[in-house]
């Protein structure tokens, strides 16, 4: 089963094991946060910081965080990059690969931005990139049934509405301490990427209906 993953989804494959068994190692090696973490204080000041603008993407805060964006990622981003395959062939494992780490700069690009004089604010967590993962699924897959918390039910477009919707709220309303604009900047950046290297998923999404 494992090969199987490995030879037809490589790169997702890959993102998955990497992603996990870092998040598991700093789990036990809290040290190591102040490392990955995204600082845009210290980036701001000291542009050989921008590693972690890649390293915060694989890690996470606690278990919880960390199944609950796996589990995103393992139903749509091995699907997405079979697409991409079905769509450009062999390529498609590289246009896979190019959108997630793209999307996971462009996620974060907005914080880094608007925290760069808050010494006190941190980011971590592969979230933005997962956000990309699932709206690019989305201009595939318009109709395929998504829900709210796994739980209620809808259509993806409508599903992908209220997302956009509640980000936009959340990033200037909540105290929740996520990162939502990321969520929002990454699902957008999903979406951009995604029209760039198949122009026609317009048409396909429109066409859906």
């Amino acid at each position: 089963m494992i090969l199987e993953y490995l030879y037809a989804t490589p790169v997702a494959s890959i993102i998955f094991a990497i992603t996990i068994a870092t998040s598991i190692y700093v789990f036990s090696n809290p040290q190591m946060y102040g490392t990955m973490m995204l600082h845009p204080y210290s980036i701001h000041r000291d542009k050989t910081k921008l590693y972690t603008i890649f390293t915060s993407g694989i890690i996470h805060a606690d278990w919880g965080h960390l199944l609950f964006n796996m589990f995103t990622f393992y139903f749509f981003g091995f699907a997405l990059e079979h697409f991409f395959v079905l769509a450009s062939g062999s390529i498609g494992h590289f246009y896979f690969a190019l959108l997630y780490i793209v999307s996971l700069v462009l996620s974060d690009i907005p914080t880094i931005v608007q925290q760069k004089n808050n010494a006190g604010y941190h980011s971590l967590g592969a979230s933005g990139a997962i956000s990309a993962v699932l709206f690019s699924y989305i201009l595939f897959q318009p109709k395929a049934m998504l829900g709210i918390f796994m739980v209620i039910p809808m259509p993806a477009y409508v599903f992908a509405v209220l997302y956009i919707i509640y980000c936009i709220w959340a990033s200037k309303n909540s105290n929740d301490r996520i990162n939502h604009d990321a969520h929002l900047f990454g699902a957008l950046a999903g979406v951009l990427i995604t029209i760039l290297l198949y122009p026609w998923i317009i048409r396909h999404f429109v066409e859906q209906f």
